[in-house]
């Protein structure tokens, strides 16, 4: 949300790695993880990256002895709006105003809102899965061991793609404004799936 034998074995091999690193991390705690787990969806060096520039980042925030909920659930929480309110509403239903409606003050609120909206979401989940990876570290966690992970990846390079349609907009064909529109759509479907992974994954740890 990606596929003979020979090219399965590679993600098998590093999926059972991630999950004897795994349990070899503290259950309960903040500790801060410094053991990289890597999986199918980015390179261990991608990883290491991350977890180089995060971790400093994430031994200050624990110093600050924030409220267990907050590190826990504060990511989830903050995306949520931002899915809810620039994407839902933002992109979404004022995209789809510009398509169908026929008021024309309808139209122009949602020509000048939506793409406002819409780039705000884009930044917004960015810096998100930056926080929501710092939270793993915090609570002593791998940062990208999960299907969480792996949705949130697609979900952004869909949306990349998304952002980059209406420059083809003034072709006059009427394609690129249609492909926007229902890929926008399909784009929306991913995140909500890519929330309920992150539900699951917040019961889970």
């Amino acid at each position: 949300m990606a596929i003979s034998m020979g090219i399965g074995a590679a993600p098998l091999t590093t999926a059972r790695q991630g999950l004897r690193l795994a349990r070899s991390l503290p259950s309960k705690g903040r500790g801060i993880s410094s053991k990289v787990a890597t999986s199918a969806a980015l390179p261990e060096s991608v990883v290491t990256s991350l977890q180089s520039y995060l971790q400093p980042q994430a031994e200050y925030f624990s110093t600050l002895n924030l409220p267990e909920p907050l590190v826990h659930w504060g990511h989830g929480g903050n995306m949520a709006v931002v899915l809810l309110a620039m994407g839902g509403y933002g992109a979404g239903y004022l995209g789809w105003q510009i398509r169908i409606s026929d008021d024309s003050e309808t139209i122009a609120k949602a020509k000048d809102m939506h793409p406002k909206l819409a780039a705000g979401m884009y930044i917004f989940f960015a810096l998100g899965a930056l926080g929501g990876m710092m939270s793993l570290l915090m609570q002593g966690k791998p940062i990208a061991e999960s299907s969480h992970v792996t949705s949130g990846l697609v979900g952004m390079s869909l949306l990349t793609v998304q952002a980059l349609l209406p420059a083809f907009f003034a072709s006059g064909s009427g394609q690129a404004r249609t492909a926007h529109a229902f890929l926008g759509t399909g784009v929306l479907g991913v995140f909500v799936f890519h929330a309920i992974q992150g539900v699951q994954l917040g019961l889970s740890i």
